[in-house]
């Protein structure tokens, strides 16, 4: 595993995130210092992704579905940017395994707690249901989830959205770190940290929409006429 294509992409993408967005970007101070931890946004466009990238000199290890890796092209991209995949339709103890491993590592796992791109109507944000297997990972790794809220990338499906006049907006918002507990039984100590997480991420759509006037109403995606886009996520 190597970082250099990460650092690349970054370094190229960067300018043009700043040339054509003017983002709110609240607490990305929260993933300064060391330490692995795993990432956990909603997800409401694949525009996340890359939005996420530039918002954090943190690197990502994104969680990705299966169906991306088949195709030869996007399966060599994802690759080189340290992005492994998850078979949504089955048990996946490899997946399992490659996230522990990345974490024990000290890496930053960026998976979507929704599994797949929601709609403003079912995202967590407007009262959806999401994985509670991101709290079990944590235990079991024994780290920190930062829960994420990002609106508005979706934007960026607009070719004008490119144009280098600093006029898109979107928003994120990073999270106070929330620890699951290794005391007592795993069931009751999960069930706990995702009714945090719940509040957490109500606590951070309600921070980021006061900073920024941006709302899951405002943040629409459309899957492009034939595309294969499926989502992303755990």
């Amino acid at each position: 595993m190597s970082d250099m294509f990460y650092n690349l992409i970054r370094f190229v993408g960067r300018p043009v995130f700043w040339l054509s967005s003017s983002p709110t970007v609240l607490h990305a101070d929260r993933l300064k210092g060391r330490g692995a931890m795993i990432l956990a946004p909603n997800h409401l466009s694949p525009y996340d992704v890359p939005c996420l990238m530039a918002s954090t000199p943190r690197k990502l290890d994104f969680v990705s579905v299966v169906e991306f890796f088949r195709n030869p092209m996007s399966g060599w991209f994802l690759k080189g940017m340290n992005a492994f995949p998850l078979d949504r339709g089955r048990r996946d103890p490899a997946a399992t395994r490659k996230i522990l491993e990345r974490l024990e590592r000290g890496r930053t796992v960026a998976m979507f707690p929704e599994g797949q791109i929601r709609t403003a109507e079912s995202s967590l944000l407007a009262g959806g249901a999401f994985k509670a297997s991101v709290t079990r990972l944590a235990r079991l790794a024994n780290v920190p989830i930062i829960p994420c809220v990002v609106l508005a990338t979706g934007a960026f499906a607009k070719p004008q959205a490119w144009l280098p006049l600093r006029r898109t907006r979107y928003g994120v918002n990073f999270g106070q770190p929330l620890h699951v507990s290794r005391d007592g039984d795993e069931e009751a100590a999960c069930a706990q940290a995702t009714a945090q997480l719940k509040r957490a991420y109500d606590e951070g759509y309600a921070e980021l929409r006061a900073a920024s006037g941006l709302t899951v109403a405002n943040s629409p995606w459309r899957k492009p006429r034939g595309s294969n886009i499926v989502g992303s996520g755990e």
